[in-house]
């Protein structure tokens, strides 16, 4: 399936040569489930940089060791780190190494296997979301559709801007989120070839949450 180049202008694909090799190294099935998790939080971390790329900046007064100067610093504080449970715990990790005065928020969703629509059992976020600007995010862009009830559920909340953040996706993963929100950005390391026809990205990685937690 292709997906059609306006519907890319919205991704952001995090193409450096660290975040490949590492994400090469968690897609081999032999992966111990440490291996995954730590390879998981450093590509975060890498990915991390490439989000905060346009983060609001201030004006502070300081003093160095020989004189007073103005310099810049960001708002932590105004930055909400949204965690898709479980399997967004695994990306959330990495990025508050990154930024440790983000606040965050969490998302319970799970996919109803037949239907594979997201179905919600948990919802908690900071107060004051108004201010915020927020980072969504999960492993896998797969469906859609617990990316684009994740989003619905924060715009009613009307944060200043929404980002999406995932390690893999795939051209119906996009064009699902691109159709529902095309104001929202995609994140994101790989646009794998396709789903299966169990909601799976291929060549994908697996299930993200089971290689995360050692479940099956």
């Amino acid at each position: 399936m292709s997906t059609p180049d306006d519907t890319l202008q919205h991704v952001h694909l995090v193409d450096h040569p660290l975040v490949q090799h590492k994400l090469t190294l968690m897609r081999k099935k032999e992966a111990s489930t440490n291996s995954f998790r730590t390879l998981l939080n450093e590509i975060s971390m890498l990915m991390a940089y490439e989000v905060t790329r346009d983060m609001p900046m201030q004006e502070v007064e300081i003093e160095t060791p020989l004189e007073t100067m103005t310099a810049k610093v960001i708002d932590g504080k105004k930055l909400v780190f949204v965690s898709i449970l479980r399997a967004g715990t695994g990306i959330l990790d990495g990025m508050l190494t990154i930024v440790p005065g983000a606040r965050v928020g969490h998302i319970g969703l799970y996919r109803d296997p037949k239907t594979l629509q997201a179905v919600e059992y948990y919802f908690k976020m900071p107060k004051d979301m108004q201010e915020r600007d927020v980072v969504v995010v999960d492993p896998m862009l797969a469906t859609g559709n617990s990316a684009v009830a994740a989003v619905e559920r924060i715009k009613v909340l009307k944060p200043k801007s929404i980002k999406f953040v995932c390690l893999l996706t795939c051209p119906e993963g996009i064009a699902t989120m691109h159709k529902a929100h095309p104001d929202v950005p995609i994140y994101t390391a790989a646009i794998d070839r396709q789903l299966n026809e169990h909601g799976y990205i291929l060549p994908g990685l697996g299930d993200a949450g089971d290689r995360i937690f050692g479940t099956q």
